[in-house]
C-alpha cells in the first residue's frame, strides 16, 4: 500500500498545484503563476488556510473585484503562450459569479485558467447558507453551475477524494493545446475542511510540456496539392500562430514560397508589421491590402483561426467562388470550418511539413508583387489617419500615432472592446510576437486594466502600454490599486470621448436615432463632468489630462520614466473612425420603421446580405 499524507482537501489541492512545473526556453519553472483570491466565508478558512502554507512556492495575489483579478489571470496566461497560468479563488455567491464573465471570455479565447469558487455545503445541514442562491425544484443546483457553458471542465468537489481524479482531468484540459480552456473545480465549502489519508505519490513533481500534434499525411499531402495548384495563395494568421510559438515557421513559409499573410486580431504581431510580406489586419477591421487580396484569393490558409464573423466580414470577404480554404488548427472543430480543407496540426509543426511539401514552389511573382504595391498604398493611407493634429479633440487613429511614435513597437499594447481594438488592428505597427494583446474574442470591456496587470506579471520586463476608452474605465478600473500595490508599473492611455462612441456610431450606421450611448443623448438631469486624472491619482497612479496631441507624446516620453502606474486622460472625437480599410459586418437593421434613416439603411443592409456566401 502506498504511503499516505493526512491534509484537507484544500490542503491537498494547494500542495498539488505547487508541484506542477513546465519547461519554458531550457528553464524548469511553476507552472501556475500564482493564485488570485478574494476571501470570504465560503473560501477563507479552508482554501484560505491551505494557500497560507504555500505562500512562498505558490504565491497568492490580492484583488478588488472577482472578474478582474479572473482578467489578470487569464491576460498572463495569454502573454505566457499558455504554457504558464494561474489560478483564481472566491467565496460562493456574488464574489463566484463575478468571474463567470471571465471564464466565458477564457472559453471564446481558448486560454487556460483555473476557477476555484467557494460552493454550499456538500452536507446541507445549515442550508440556505449566507450567499445560497435556492433552486425550488432542485437540491445539487448552486449558482456555481453557471459556470458550466463557459467552462471547458467543469466539477463540483463533495467529498475531498473527488479531489484526485479531478485535479488531473483539470491539468489536461489546462495543458491540452486543442482543449485548452476555463477548467472550473467548485468547492464546497464543508468538504475544503475535510481531512483524507492522500497518497504521497500524488504530489509527486509533474513537469509538463507543450504537444505539438504533427498532421496526417493524407491531409498534409491534399493541402500541399491545393496551395501547389493557386494562383492567388493568402496566410491567414490567427491566434494559434502564436500560443505555437510558429512565427519562425510562418515567416519561413510565406517567405519561400512568396505568399502574403494577414492577420486577425488574435493572431496580430505573428509576423513584424514591417515584414514585407505581411499585409496586416484582415476583415471588418482590416487594412486595404489585406481585404483586397482576402476578395480575390483562390486558396485561403487559415492557421490557428476561429473564423469568426470579424475575420470573414460575416460570410462575405473571400468572394473568390472557387476558392480553397485549407484549416490549419490544433482544434477539429475549428480545422473544418467553412467546408474547409482539414489539416489537424500544431501550427508550427503544420507550417514546417508544409514548408518542406512546398519547396522549390513559388506563388505567381504577379500576385506578390500586387501584394508588395497594396501594402504600401495601406501603409500611405495609415500613415495620413494617424498624423500629428491640432485638433481639439483629435480621432482614435491620430491619439494611435502619437502612442506609437512615442513608445514605438517594442512595447506591448493592450486593449478589449469600443472602438480602439478596430483602429488598432488597421493601425498599430507591431513588433515582436505578442507585442499586441487584444481580448476581441469576447470583447470585453474592463478587460484593459486588469489584463493588463496580469500581462505584466508575465513579462515584468515589458512596458505595457493599456488604450482604453472612458466607458472600459468606468467599468472596470479598480486593479489600478492593485498594480501599484504590486510595483507592476502600467502606462494607460484613456481616452474620453463622452459616452459609447463606438457604439453611438454603429448606431448611427444602421439608421438609429441617437441615443443613450453618449452621456449627452441618454437621459440625464446634469452631465457628469468626470475628473478621471484625480480619480487614478486617487487609487495611487501619476496622473494628468493632456490638451493636444504633442502634449499627449510629451506625457507618454515622462511616463516612461515614472516608476509607478501611470494614466494619461485625453478627450477626442465620438464621431470619427478611420475610413481607410474595413469591410461589412452583419448587423441586423429592422425590416421596417417610421423612421426614414432606418429604411435606407435596411435597403442598404439587403443589398450587403446579397454578398454573403451562406455555408460557403
Amino acid at each position: 500500500m502506498s504511503k499516505t499524507v493526512r491534509l484537507t482537501m484544500a490542503q491537498a489541492l494547494t500542495r498539488f498545484l505547487a508541484a506542477q512545473m513546465t519547461v519554458i526556453d531550457g528553464e524548469k519553472l511553476p507552472i501556475f503563476g500564482g493564485v488570485w483570491a478574494i476571501f470570504g466565508h465560503g473560501n477563507v478558512a479552508g482554501i484560505g488556510e491551505a494557500l497560507y502554507q504555500h505562500r512562498d512556492d505558490l504565491p497568492t495575489f490580492r484583488a478588488h473585484n472577482e472578474q478582474a483579478m479572473t482578467h489578470a489571470a487569464i491576460a498572463y496566461a495569454k502573454a505566457n503562450f499558455r504554457r504558464r497560468f494561474m489560478a483564481a479563488t472566491s467565496s460562493i455567491g456574488p464574489g463566484a459569479v463575478n468571474m463567470v464573465t471571465a471564464a466565458a471570455l477564457a472559453h471564446v479565447n481558448r486560454l487556460p485558467v483555473l476557477l476555484l469558487p467557494g460552493d454550499v455545503f456538500a452536507n446541507r445541514v445549515p442550508d440556505p447558507v449566507l450567499q445560497q442562491a435556492e433552486d425550488f425544484s432542485d437540491g445539487t443546483v448552486s449558482v456555481n453551475d453557471c459556470f458550466r457553458p463557459v467552462s471547458r471542465y467543469f466539477d463540483r468537489i463533495t467529498r475531498p477524494e473527488q479531489i484526485i481524479p479531478a485535479l488531473a482531468r483539470a491539468m489536461q484540459v489546462l495543458t491540452d493545446p486543442a482543449e485548452c480552456g476555463p477548467v472550473t473545480l467548485a468547492l464546497c465549502q464543508d468538504v475544503q475542511a475535510e481531512a483524507y489519508d492522500y497518497p504521497e505519490n500524488f504530489f509527486a513533481e509533474r513537469v509538463w510540456h507543450l504537444r505539438r500534434p504533427r498532421p496526417d499525411r493524407a491531409e498534409l499531402a491534399a493541402a500541399v496539392k491545393a496551395l501547389k495548384a493557386a494562383r492567388k495563395p493568402l496566410v491567414v494568421a490567427g491566434g494559434g500562430v502564436l500560443y505555437s510559438g510558429a512565427s519562425g515557421e510562418l515567416a519561413m513559409l510565406v517567405e519561400a514560397a512568396g505568399i502574403p499573410a494577414c492577420e486577425t486580431q488574435g493572431g496580430k504581431s505573428s509576423l513584424a508589421d514591417t515584414h514585407p510580406l505581411n499585409m496586416a489586419a484582415v476583415g471588418v477591421t482590416g487594412t486595404s491590402a489585406a481585404n483586397r487580396l482576402a476578395e480575390e484569393a483562390d486558396v485561403v490558409l487559415a492557421v490557428g483561426t476561429r473564423l469568426q464573423d470579424f475575420t470573414t466580414g460575416s460570410w462575405a470577404l473571400f468572394q473568390n467562388s472557387s476558392k480553397t480554404i485549407i484549416g490549419l488548427n490544433v482544434q477539429p472543430f475549428d480545422a473544418g470550418k467553412h467546408h474547409a480543407l482539414p489539416l489537424v496540426a500544431d501550427a508550427a509543426e503544420g507550417l514546417a511539413e508544409l514548408a518542406a511539401g512546398l519547396q522549390g514552389w513559388k506563388a505567381p511573382a504577379d500576385w506578390t508583387a500586387n501584394a508588395a504595391a497594396g501594402k504600401k498604398a495601406w501603409q500611405a493611407e495609415a500613415a495620413r489617419a494617424t498624423a500629428p493634429t491640432n485638433a481639439a479633440y483629435p480621432s482614435d487613429a491620430q491619439v494611435i500615432g502619437a502612442v506609437q511614435r512615442a513608445m514605438g513597437s517594442s512595447v506591448t499594447v493592450l486593449h478589449a472592446a469600443g472602438g480602439l481594438p478596430g483602429e488598432l488592428h488597421k493601425l498599430w505597427q507591431a513588433g515582436a510576437p505578442g507585442s499586441y494583446h487584444a481580448e476581441y474574442g469576447f470583447s470585453t470591456m474592463g478587460y484593459e486594466i486588469a489584463g493588463a496587470l496580469g500581462a505584466k506579471m508575465a513579462r515584468p520586463e515589458q512596458e505595457v502600454v493599456v488604450m482604453l476608452g472612458d466607458g472600459s474605465y468606468l467599468m472596470l478600473n479598480s486593479e489600478i490599486a492593485t498594480s501599484v500595490m504590486l510595483g507592476l508599473k502600467l502606462t494607460i492611455v484613456l481616452l474620453d470621448n463622452r459616452g459609447y462612441g463606438c457604439i453611438n456610431r454603429l448606431q448611427m450606421a444602421t439608421g438609429g436615432a441617437n441615443f443613450n450611448n453618449l452621456l449627452k443623448d441618454s437621459r440625464h438631469e446634469t452631465l457628469p463632468d468626470i475628473d478621471f486624472a484625480a480619480h487614478a491619482t486617487s487609487l495611487g497612479a501619476i496622473a494628468e489630462k493632456v490638451s493636444s496631441i504633442a502634449d499627449l507624446e510629451n506625457a507618454l516620453e515622462k511616463a516612461k520614466k515614472n516608476s509607478r502606474t501611470t494614466v494619461i486622460m485625453i478627450d477626442t472625437d465620438p464621431l470619427i473612425s478611420t475610413e481607410a480599410g474595413g469591410h461589412w459586418w452583419d448587423v441586423a437593421v429592422p425590416e421596417v420603421s417610421t423612421r426614414k434613416e432606418v429604411n435606407a439603411a435596411r435597403k442598404s443592409y439587403e443589398e450587403k446580405l446579397k454578398l454573403q456566401r451562406v455555408g460557403d
